[in-house]
């Protein structure tokens, strides 16, 4: 009778739902890399997570935290290495469990635990405790100011619905991994999925028993994501009607998608940097001459203008200006002088050159490719002869992350607008929790230390010291080559209100339809 009486609840909803709703087809350059919600750190993945899963809390569509699953929290008055959640009640998952403080436990053990990207910003974490059905402290090494900033992709799962897959850990994707998780999903968020084929088509129906039903707009009652990698083929679907949006408008197409009547651009500063790393222990690389003379060989302003048709703001230093610890100082960027360059590559003992290859992704960054082009040629230019390697994100990253590259290319998104994030990523001596992203060799112990004290330092002004003190080191020791910041351009049917949103994630239960 109670399953009965379930299914018809549901049929009702879905009636209700479908009354005011509409199908939405949305295009990207890039597929999510996988479903496991914990295994990948990596901004497509995240922004189709977020449509199934929720976190405790999130940015909104202008970049704002707001509540999630987690409608109060604050460090405890009398112990600020403690901080205290209140759950949502009556909240479900998609196959009807309830969702209570265990799962918020084990979910934030399971982002702690070998084969998870997301395990260094909880790196601060001592311990996730239920205090009672919907109630969960979090215990820091020392008081952490910043921990809501770092839960914000920090998705929810079910512990039954893990224990009963047998996916209570995450899987590695850069050991060739898969579990359950990888295709299948079980969340609290505004869509379900129905059907999902790898970098072809997902596609996601709304959810019934959405908690948020009648906090957002909830317009859409199908959503369909398409991953289209060639950007003449993602625009011309927009054009003809085939796609109702999609991100990554190339900037050549920027003025003919905005002319085209029924159609709109949408335009916003990200928070993303796009820069190039470089190996610091072996190779010509690993001579900060050579280094600093590929840093003022690259033209930027020529990149901003050939390239990304003005759609880009140049940059000195990997951190876009939402960020804790930018400055205009450290944005400023060096003069393109292949003179000194090349004197540089004397002073190195390489007046003649090196080969070298540049790993580039082809379906992730805008014009990431074409960029990567532009470098060869003002590589060129001081003897080092460049043979580009450009290839899929899936195939790019495990390369990149994994120290096989030379040169490479990545970009560098900061969910928690904090250097803190990047320090820990990039700049950190890699271990086990720390570091994962920093294949350039830099290893600095006092930097190390520095990184881990910003966790608990609530001396605000003391903290911004360090910061600045570490940025200092990063910026001598130059093994990554600072691009630019993003601009990011959304191409959408011009009866759609939805802003973009600065961290190139959607959240579709907040579009409108005019």
């Amino acid at each position: 009778m109670m399953n009965k009486l379930l299914v018809t609840a549901a049929a009702l909803a879905l009636t209700a739902v479908s009354a005011s709703a509409e199908t939405i087809r949305w295009a990207r350059a890039g597929d999510s890399i996988t479903l496991d919600p914990h295994s990948q750190n990596e901004g497509p993945t995240h922004a189709l997570a977020h449509q199934m899963y929720d976190p405790l809390l999130q940015r909104d569509m202008s970049g704002a935290i707001i509540p999630v699953l987690a409608t109060e929290w604050a460090a405890l008055p009398d112990n600020p290495n403690i901080w205290r959640f209140k759950l949502r009640q009556g909240v479900s998952y998609h196959d009807g469990a309830a969702f209570d403080s265990e799962d918020v436990v084990f979910s934030l053990n399971r982002a702690m635990a070998d084969g998870s990207e997301m395990k260094e910003l909880l790196s601060s974490v001592k311990e996730v405790r239920a205090v009672d059905s919907h109630t969960v402290d979090i215990e820091t090494h020392g008081a952490n100011p910043l921990l809501i900033n770092n839960l914000t992709n920090m998705f929810i799962m079910d512990k039954g619905w893990a224990e009963a897959n047998d996916v209570m850990t995450p899987h590695d994707v850069a050991k060739g991994e898969t579990n359950f998780a990888t295709m299948n999903t079980n969340g609290t968020g505004a869509f379900m999925l129905v059907s999902r084929s790898v970098d072809e088509k997902t596609v996601l129906t709304a959810n019934p028993n959405y908690w948020g039903k009648d906090i957002y707009p909830n317009q859409v009652s199908e959503l369909i994501y398409t991953p289209i990698q060639s950007a003449a083929t993602r625009v011309a679907a927009l054009l003809s009607g085939e796609v109702d949006i999609i991100q990554d408008v190339p900037v050549q197409d920027l003025g003919r998608v905005s002319a085209t009547d029924g159609l709109s651009v949408g335009t916003a500063a990200q928070n993303r940097v796009i820069f190039f790393g470089l190996d610091t222990k072996e190779g010509p690389t690993s001579n900060l001459k050579v280094r600093q003379a590929m840093n003022i060989a690259i033209n930027r302003d020529a990149i901003k203008q050939v390239v990304m048709r003005g759609q880009s703001d140049p940059t000195g230093v990997i951190m876009p200006p939402f960020v804790n610890g930018w400055t205009e100082a450290l944005n400023a960027y060096p003069t393109y002088d292949i003179e000194a360059a090349k004197a540089l590559m004397a002073e190195a003992g390489l007046a003649d050159g090196f080969d070298i290859t540049l790993n580039c992704p082809n379906d992730r960054y805008i014009n990431d490719e074409a960029i990567c082009q532009a470098a060869v040629g003002m590589m060129g230019q001081i003897g080092i002869n460049v043979t580009l390697d450009a290839k899929p994100k899936a195939q790019h990253f495990p390369i990149a992350k994994g120290g096989e590259a030379d040169f490479y290319m990545l970009g560098w998104g900061v969910p928690t607008f904090d250097s803190h994030y990047i320090f820990n990523y990039l700049v950190h001596t890699q271990t086990n929790d720390r570091g994962s992203w920093n294949p350039t060799g830099f290893s600095d112990a006092d930097v190390d230390a520095m990184i881990a004290s910003l966790e608990s330092e609530t001396d605000l002004a003391k903290r911004d010291a360090t910061i600045a003190s570490i940025w200092s080191k990063v910026q001598d020791a130059q093994m990554y080559l600072p691009i630019h910041n993003q601009v990011l351009n959304w191409g959408m049917k011009s009866n759609i209100e939805f802003a973009v949103q600065p961290e190139d994630q959607p959240h579709f239960q907040f579009l409108k339809m005019n």
